[in-house]
C-alpha cells in the first residue's frame, strides 16, 4: 500500500484509457494510411479520437495535432513560430518559471542570435501583466507563457498577455504550455487568445508517450517531420493509435467530470493546508497557487531530497520539485528569491481526482516523523 501525491509528475492511467488502448491494439490495429477496410476503419477511429480531444480542449478537430509528449509540442511550437516569423524579428519573451521544455530551446536560440527577455515572478509566483506589456517590442516574434506552473500551481496571465500583444500591434505569436492546466483549470484556446498550445497525455490519466499541439486555424506552422503526410502533413509518421486512443478516452471522460474533479482536488488541497498548520509546526506553504492540484510547501532546515527518501521508505510519494529536474535545484523555487532554509526544504505535493484524505493523513504522519527523526542530523 502506498500513497501517491506526485500527480504533477505523472498520473496513473485510468481503466477506461487502458481499455481504449487495448482495443486499438487488438481490434483496430490497422494503419490509418492504408486504403483497404482495416486501414479505413483505423482512420475513422483517428477522426473520432481527434474530435474527442478537441471537444475537451474546446477547439476544432482540425486545430489538433498529435505528438509524442508535451515537450515535443513545446519544441515544435517554439521553433515553428520562429520559422514562421523569421523575417519579422529575433526577440522572444518568456518567464523564469517555464518548464525546461521551453527554457532549454530558448537557451539554444540565444546562441543563434535571438534575444530572450525572461519575466520574473514575485515572491508568491505571480506575474504582473504590466511586465509583459513593458517588454513587448516591434521585433518581438514569440511569447511563450505557461498556463499553470508545474511546481507552484500559479495560474499565469495568459489571456491578459494575448490582449497586450494585440494592443501593442507587434507580430508575436503566443504559445502556451498548458500541460498542467488541461482539465485542471477552465479554459479554451480561444478564450485565452493563444496561437499555439501544448498538452500531454500522462498528466490527465492517459499513458506516457502521447501529447498534442493546438495550432490556431490560420497559423501556417511549418512541418515538424516530413514524410508520409500524416497529421495534415505537419508531423509525418504512422500514428501511435493505441496511445492516441487512450489519450482521447482520458480527455473525454475528464471533460465530463471536470467540475467535480476540480472541486474535489481543491477540497483535498485545503484539507492538506489545514492539517499542515495544525500538526506540522514550521511547515510553510510557499505559494497558494490558483490551480487545485498543486501545493508547494517547505520544511525549513531540512534537505528536501532526504525528506523525499524518508517519506518514500514509508510509502508516501511526492517530489522535491519538478520530476524533470532529477535532483538539481529547482529554477522555479529559486525565482521566488526564497531564503536558503525555505529553498532547501522545498517539496511539491500534487493531487488527483482520486486522492483521498487518507493519502494526506499519511503525508502528515510522515512529515511529523521526518521532523522527529531527521532534525538532529539536519538542524
Amino acid at each position: 500500500m502506498f500513497h501517491y501525491l506526485d500527480n504533477a509528475a505523472t498520473t496513473p492511467v485510468r481503466p477506461e484509457a487502458v481499455q481504449a488502448a487495448v482495443e486499438a491494439m487488438t481490434q483496430g490495429w490497422g494503419n490509418p494510411s492504408s486504403q483497404y477496410a482495416l486501414g479505413k476503419q483505423a482512420a475513422e477511429r483517428m477522426k473520432g479520437w481527434r474530435a474527442d480531444l478537441a471537444g475537451a480542449l474546446g477547439c476544432m478537430p482540425e486545430e489538433v495535432y498529435f505528438t509524442s509528449c508535451g515537450s515535443e509540442s513545446d519544441n515544435w511550437a517554439i521553433f515553428g513560430a520562429l520559422e514562421l516569423n523569421r523575417r519579422r524579428g529575433k526577440h522572444i519573451i518568456t518567464t523564469a518559471m517555464e518548464h525546461a521544455a521551453v527554457l532549454e530551446p530558448l537557451k539554444a536560440l540565444e546562441k543563434q542570435g535571438y534575444e530572450v527577455t525572461c519575466l520574473q515572478p514575485d515572491r508568491w509566483g505571480e506575474l504582473d501583466p504590466a511586465q509583459l506589456s513593458a517588454a513587448l517590442r516591434p521585433d518581438t516574434v514569440l511569447v511563450s507563457m505557461m498556463l499553470v506552473n508545474n511546481e507552484l500551481g500559479t495560474v499565469l496571465p495568459v489571456k491578459e498577455t494575448a490582449q497586450a500583444i494585440k494592443k501593442a500591434g507587434c507580430p508575436a505569436l503566443l504559445h502556451c504550455d498548458a500541460v498542467q492546466g488541461f482539465l485542471k483549470v477552465p479554459f479554451t484556446p480561444k478564450e485565452l487568445g493563444v496561437d499555439l498550445l501544448s498538452v500531454s497525455g500522462h498528466k490527465i490519466h492517459a499513458p506516457k508517450g502521447v501529447g498534442a499541439l493546438y495550432v490556431r486555424k490560420g497559423v501556417r506552422l511549418p512541418p515538424l517531420i516530413r514524410g508520409g503526410g500524416q497529421e495534415g502533413g505537419l508531423r509525418s509518421g504512422t500514428e501511435a493509435t493505441s496511445q492516441i486512443a487512450a489519450f482521447a478516452a482520458a480527455a473525454r471522460l475528464g471533460a465530463v467530470s471536470f467540475q467535480e474533479d476540480a472541486a474535489r482536488m481543491a477540497e483535498i488541497k485545503a484539507y492538506t493546508v489545514a492539517r499542515l498548520a495544525q500538526e506540522v509546526p514550521g511547515a510553510e506553504v510557499l505559494a497558494p497557487g490558483g490551480a487545485p492540484h498543486i501545493l508547494p510547501i517547505s520544511l525549513p532546515g531540512y534537505k528536501s531530497e532526504v525528506v523525499v527518501r524518508f517519506l518514500s521508505d514509508r510509502g508516501v510519494y511526492l517530489s522535491s520539485g519538478s520530476a524533470c529536474h532529477r535532483g538539481r535545484p529547482s529554477h522555479v523555487f529559486a525565482a521566488l528569491k526564497l531564503s536558503k532554509a525555505l529553498l532547501d526544504g522545498a517539496l511539491r505535493v500534487s493531487f488527483s481526482y482520486d486522492t483521498s484524505r487518507e493519502d494526506v493523513d499519511a503525508l502528515i504522519d510522515g512529515l511529523k516523523g521526518a521532523k522527529e527523526q531527521l532534525f538532529t542530523t539536519l538542524s
